[in-house]
Parts: C-alpha cells; sequence; structure tokens
C-alpha cells in the first residue's frame, strides 16, 4: 500500500513538472510565431521600400555598364530584383534569430547569429565587384576608342579591364574575410613563379633575344603611333580647310553701253 501511494505520488509530481514545463512553453511559442510574423512584414516592406529607391538612383544602369544586365538577360531577377531579395532573407533572418532567441541560448541562434553577421560582408563585396566591372568596362571602351587604330589598343584595353577587375576581386575577398586564406598564398606562389621564370630564362640567355623581342614592339608601337599623329594632323588639317569662308569671285557681267553722243568708234571711223 506505501508502494503504491509513492508510486501516485511520483506520476503526480511528474506530471506536475511536465504540464508546467508545457505551461512555459507555450508563451515562448507564441512568442516566436508572433516575432516571425512581424518580421516577415517588415522584411517585405523593406525589400520594397529599397527596391524603388535602387531604382530611381540609376542601379540599373550601372548594371547595364558593369554586364550584368546582359548575363542576367534570361533570369527571373535583375541585378536590384537580387539585391532587395539578399536583404528580404537578411531581415528574415535576423527576425528568425531573434525569435529563436525566446527559448534562450540554442545552437540553432547561434549559426544564424554567424550567418547573419557575414551577410552584410557579403553584400558589400558583390556590390564592390559591381562598381569595379562597371569602371573596368568603362575604361576599357575609353582606351579601345582612344586606340581604335593602333594594332595593340585592343589589347592594352583587355589588359587595363582585366587589372581594374582584378583590383575589384582582391577587395571583395578581403571584405568577406578570405583574402589572407586564398587570395594571399596564390598571389605570393604567381609573383614567385614569375620571378623564377625570369631569373631562369634571363639566366640562361634570354637577354638578346628578349631585348631583339622588344625592340620590335618598341618601334612597331613607335610607327603606330606616328601613324596616328599624322592621321589626326591631316583630319585637323582636312577640318580647317573645310571650314574656312570661301573667297569671292570676280564675275563678268555685259559690257557698260557708251553714253548717248559720243562715237564709240576711233577717230578713223568718222566720216570725210
Amino acid at each position: 500500500m506505501a508502494q503504491q501511494l509513492a508510486l501516485t505520488v511520483d506520476f503526480g509530481s511528474g506530471f506536475t513538472e511536465a504540464w508546467s514545463k508545457i505551461a512555459k512553453v507555450i508563451p515562448q511559442f507564441i512568442a516566436f510565431l508572433v516575432i516571425l510574423v512581424i518580421g516577415w512584414f517588415v522584411a517585405k516592406a523593406i525589400a520594397g521600400i529599397l527596391d524603388r529607391v535602387l531604382r530611381r538612383i540609376g542601379s540599373e544602369r550601372v548594371s547595364e555598364r558593369s554586364g550584368m544586365a546582359a548575363r542576367l538577360h534570361g533570369s527571373k531577377y535583375d541585378m536590384t530584383g537580387i539585391i532587395c531579395k539578399v536583404v528580404y532573407y537578411v531581415v528574415l533572418l535576423m527576425a528568425l534569430q531573434l525569435a529563436f532567441g525566446v527559448f534562450g541560448p540554442n545552437p540553432i541562434s547561434v549559426m544564424i547569429h554567424s550567418i547573419v553577421a557575414w551577410l552584410p560582408r557579403a553584400i558589400v563585396a558583390v556590390v564592390i565587384v559591381v562598381v569595379a566591372m562597371a569602371i573596368a568596362n568603362g575604361v576599357r571602351d575609353i582606351v579601345a576608342n582612344s586606340l581604335a587604330g593602333a594594332s595593340y589598343g585592343r589589347t592594352v584595353a583587355t589588359m587595363v579591364w582585366g587589372f581594374i577587375v582584378g583590383l575589384g576581386v582582391i577587395a571583395a575577398l578581403g571584405q568577406v574575410g578570405i583574402a589572407t586564406a586564398v587570395t594571399g598564398p596564390v598571389l605570393i606562389a604567381a609573383l614567385a613563379t614569375i620571378a623564377g621564370v625570369l631569373v631562369v630564362g634571363v639566366g640562361g640567355g634570354l637577354v638578346m633575344p628578349m631585348r631583339r623581342r622588344w625592340e620590335r614592339w618598341l618601334d612597331s608601337a613607335e610607327q603606330e603611333t606616328a601613324r596616328l599623329r599624322g592621321s589626326s594632323y591631316q583630319a585637323g588639317r582636312s577640318d580647317a580647310l573645310a571650314n574656312q569662308p570661301a573667297r569671292p569671285t570676280t564675275q563678268t557681267g555685259p559690257a557698260t553701253p557708251p553714253a548717248p553722243g559720243i562715237d564709240p568708234g576711233g577717230p578713223g571711223d568718222r566720216p570725210m
């Protein structure tokens, strides 16, 4: 009898403890749902406002200049839409982090916190790459048009474009925190490889061949520059001649008739 009474007391205390835990979780779960709903509304509102602001300040013009619009031609979203979607999900993750924080410290909140802390840096990195590509495309067009008559113009423009884009990518990787882990060793290895090739090549007798090749390249570049300068001078002279006013020409009109009473003939023509 005493054993049955003890079992009954244990069951009652366990039920009471379980019910108290459920009663404690239910308000937390309700707060969790409320925070998620509010976060969803806030995320949609922020994404909509950001979309209108970005389009008004000309984000799609930057997308066209950087070449992103052509790459996203068959996509469902343009560059502005992608940025707004990313911001929308970032706000949702922040709301999810706050919602899970209602239950106290937990692994999910820690993971979401690390993701939310990293996403703004990723967005800035994407913006850096887009701006760098826009600048690189503009500089490439300027260089290509300036050296359109030279055989090396397209090569120089492409090299300038690659240099600017490379700087943008390095800056973006540094922004997201992987520059020291990826770009640093790769850059050092590339520079060491180039230096080793130059040392071995120069030490192995490539001085004279490279000198002759450089002379040919410089002579070709000098000839191209002289030809472009001469073409520009001839074009400027032709424009100057075309803009000069026309000189007045002497017009030959009909002969003026003699005055009355004056014999136009000479003395030998008068009757005796």
